[in-house]
């Protein structure tokens, strides 16, 4: 991180010269680079590689920051170590606390204790028990209570007033936005002459972050955020000209599912960022799919947000340019993980189910299966049912669940079944 490339440091130098802005007021420059001086020792400078087959999926020059390489699983190490490194001795004594359910909570806990810090955060019930039980392990005081990250903030307000910690907001404290900064400064350090840089969006303090850096170090570099349909909070507050509120629905990206962003991140990079676009469900399965079975990266949803964007098409406009994506976490729960690859496997066209009618006699079933066989679809699961088919005592409903190739190799078996003679449901 000390190494800057000497025309990442002539820019550097330019950009420290110039006259705060209102926002810069609030985050600068300097900050960002003060807090990379400040963790380098407390953080991994993580590896920016270019994904050559990702690069070909969707013709562009993709540089991946793996920031699920840092010791807790994500970013969040960032703003959480900024934040530690810069308490004063008698808030260290006393401590910090934050209300969060995930990656923040991780971040906290292992750099508090590390740092003569006492840690305690509020987990709402239902935090992922692998985080609850990492945190704890990390030696952190974890409390799960509170439904949902509102109530746990409430619970965590009143913990203040009765011992008098600091609360360390994950996504809204100049210092954590410093701290998420520094990996704007490490992308441009490892590849200066990015055209864009893709960013997903929660909270907002990490796209604040990063933005800052790059616009002030490269201003003819697209800062880019994304985030779920299903939570578009950022996209919401460029409407509304302010931070507002909206509906927190469930999403795959769940680290990112916050349902207002923070204000001193908005009011940092609302006029930094060039585009802000939304990504659907389906995408994100797939894009989790996609990093695993291309680059062996097992990521989160809010990590893959990125890909996400360019398997929706919403990123085409990037092509044949140099584009740095931010994986920025891979703190996924296992049994997630099996239902978001099914997931991803169906947007993919490579799962399928369907109801055909064969006789209930003899050899209707293994018919039914040498036709899928023939095809060369691989059967995941049958189900059978004689109930609902009322119009033939003789006949029975088969549930099929099948694995092919593509969306080509399922109309093939779709064309092999009525060859066949096999009356079936398709979807």
């Amino acid at each position: 991180m000390l190494h800057l490339h000497h025309t990442l440091r002539r820019r550097l130098c330019r950009s420290l010269s110039t006259a705060n802005t209102p926002s810069q007021d609030i985050l600068s420059l300097s900050d960002i680079t003060r807090a990379a001086f400040r963790i380098q020792d407390h953080v991994i400078n993580t590896p920016f590689l270019e994904a050559e087959q990702l690069s070909s999926l969707f013709d562009v020059q993709l540089f991946t920051k793996l920031e699920f390489k840092q010791s807790t699983g994500s970013f969040k190490e960032r703003g959480a170590a900024n934040v530690v490194l810069q308490l004063t001795p008698e808030q260290r004594a006393k401590g910090v606390i934050a209300a969060s359910a995930g990656n923040h909570a991780l971040a906290l806990a292992r750099h508090g204790p590390r740092n003569q810090c006492p840690v305690t955060v509020v987990m709402p019930v239902v935090a992922p028990l692998t985080k609850v039980t990492n945190c704890r392990n990390m030696g952190a005081r974890v409390i799960v209570d509170g439904g949902h990250l509102l109530e746990s903030r409430t619970i965590a307000d009143t913990l203040i007033e009765q011992e008098g910690m600091t609360y360390v907001n994950g996504y809204d404290d100049p210092a954590i936005l410093a701290g998420q900064g520094t990996i704007g400064l490490e992308m441009l350090q490892q590849v200066p002459d990015l055209d864009a840089v893709v960013v997903p969006i929660g909270g907002g303090g990490l796209i604040a972050g990063v933005a800052m850096a790059v616009k002030n170090l490269n201003p003819n570099c697209k800062v880019i955020g994304v985030e779920p349909d299903m939570c578009a909070s950022w996209t919401a507050a460029i409407k509304a000209g302010k931070p507002v509120g909206v509906p927190a629905e469930g999403t795959l990206a769940d680290g990112l599912a916050v349902t207002t962003v923070g204000s001193n991140a908005f009011q940092v990079a609302q006029h930094l960022i060039d585009d802000v676009i939304t990504v659907s469900e389906s995408s994100i399965a797939l894009s989790i799919l996609r990093l695993l079975e291309l680059e062996s990266w097992v990521v989160e949803g809010g990590g893959a947000t990125a890909i996400a964007g360019f398997i929706d098409g919403k990123l085409d406009y990037l092509k044949g340019q140099k584009v740095g994506v931010i994986m920025c976490g891979g703190n996924i729960d296992m049994p997630v993980l099996g239902r978001v690859i099914e997931r991803g496997l169906t947007a993919d066209g490579r799962i399928h189910r369907f109801v055909a009618t064969v006789s209930d006699r003899p050899g209707g079933i293994a018919h039914l299966t040498d036709c899928i066989a023939e095809s060369g679809a691989s059967v995941k699961d049958l189900y059978h049912e004689r109930a609902s088919v009322l119009e033939d005592v003789a006949a029975v409903a088969i549930t099929c669940t099948v694995e092919t190739r593509n969306s080509e190799h399922a109309k093939e078996l779709q064309q092999t079944l009525k060859e066949n003679g096999v009356k079936y449901q398709w979807g």
